[in-house]
């Protein structure tokens, strides 16, 4: 595969929010830093509620159903495979022309060090759907888990996106900020001069995560649409102190967290704290949306202060007008674009990112950002 021209390869992710499976078919011509990448399909896969919840039964609890938990590896992994199936046969690709699948699977459980704080034990991070039962039910060689190399060689396991958008994102004309607001938001910073010194790849804080259950639950809807829930509300100032004094936001970066932390308890714990135990859901949901963009934007400063950039948005929370307002009043000087500027789809940038690691691999290229492990990532699994 490595020796062939060019290369398909299908990446896909589903995050934290458990909406849905990105499948984005992408064509591959060489490695490195001389990768180029062409997005030739994308969609994004609806789960059902009964799938949803059956995830969500297991995902960031410290007890869960050990069967259910064992069930889902293999059910996961073969939902993706008939997912995938289906897509080619709408894009009209046969599945023999694939060179291979990169899975990422679906995250049960993130634990840094940092967040479970067992002196004797390292960081670790779990994500389900084995990449056997892909490769057998497609046919397609498929690469997966893909964090646990990371960790293996001294990283948290996450963010990933520093190797992608180090390779295909690269640019001496300008310095990039880019900015991933989904269930957890995190940003990788380019330098134009390319001072690898100077690279920043970390996660934030809260995405979309609080604010997806916290609609879910108080106002029957899968997520906050445009933001449009939250602009109805008032930002409690009160509120949104007690949740910025956390200590995550005073740890160095680069860090980690997920929605093990940034939960429903987060916001009861604060609102325990701040002693406002009468408050509307609508004035809450808008105190997360202040939250995710103030922690985004004294991120973003504390990594560049005066330093002129230019941020490409992507996920879900791209698409939150009201938080993508926000940061652009808090940060006026900035120009705020999406990916889809630099030819890439904002929802399938993360599933691109995971091609881009499959084709790492394949071509054993191992580029030195100068921040993260160099290593290649995702094991191999045989149809056959």
């Amino acid at each position: 595969m490595s020796e062939q021209e060019s290369r398909l390869i299908i990446g896909l992710m589903s995050g934290t929010s458990i909406d849905g499976l990105d499948i984005a078919l992408c064509k591959f011509k060489g490695c490195g830093l001389q990768t180029k990448v062409e997005l030739l399909q994308f969609e994004t896969v609806p789960y059902d509620d009964e799938f949803r919840n059956d995830v969500r039964s297991i995902s960031s609890k410290n007890q869960v159903d050990l069967q259910k938990l064992t069930l889902l590896n293999a059910k996961i992994a073969q939902l993706h495979a008939d997912m995938i199936l289906n897509c080619l046969k709408n894009w009209k690709v046969d599945p023999k022309e694939i060179d291979c699948i990169a899975s990422h699977g679906q995250t049960i459980y993130h634990a840094p060090k940092r967040l479970h704080g067992f002196e004797n034990y390292p960081n670790a991070t779990l994500q389900i759907g084995d990449g056997d039962h892909i490769a057998v039910k497609t046919g397609i060689i498929t690469l997966s888990d893909f964090r646990q190399k990371n960790i293996a060689a001294g990283g948290e396991g996450a963010p990933l996106a520093l190797y992608g958008d180090f390779i295909i994102f690269s640019s001496d004309q300008e310095s990039r900020v880019f900015l991933n607001i989904g269930g957890i938001a995190n940003f990788t910073y380019l330098p134009a001069d390319k001072d690898s010194s100077k690279i920043v790849c970390t996660d934030i804080g809260p995405g979309n995560t609080i604010s997806d259950v916290f609609s879910q639950k108080y106002f029957n809807v899968a997520y906050d649409k445009d933001g449009n829930i939250a602009r109805s509300g008032k930002v409690n100032e009160k509120l949104l102190e007690t949740m910025l004094a956390h200590p995550f936001f005073k740890q160095n970066f680069p860090k980690t967290t997920g929605p093990e932390l940034f939960n429903l308890q987060f916001i009861e714990e604060a609102k325990l704290k701040a002693n406002l135990q009468e408050i509307n859901p609508q004035d809450i949901l808008a105190t997360i949306a202040a939250l995710t963009a103030q922690t985004i934007v004294a991120a973003i400063k504390e990594t560049l202060g005066d330093k002129p950039f230019t941020i490409y948005a992507s996920g879900g929370g791209c698409h939150n007008k009201f938080i993508m307002e926000q940061i652009s009043n808090l940060l006026p000087s900035v120009n705020v674009k999406q990916t889809q500027d630099l030819g890439i789809n904002p929802d399938a940038k993360e599933a691109v990112l995971f091609a881009v690691l499959a084709n790492e691999t394949l071509c054993d290229s191992k580029v030195e950002t100068g921040v993260g492990p160099a290593v290649t990532m995702g094991k191999i699994s045989l149809p056959s």
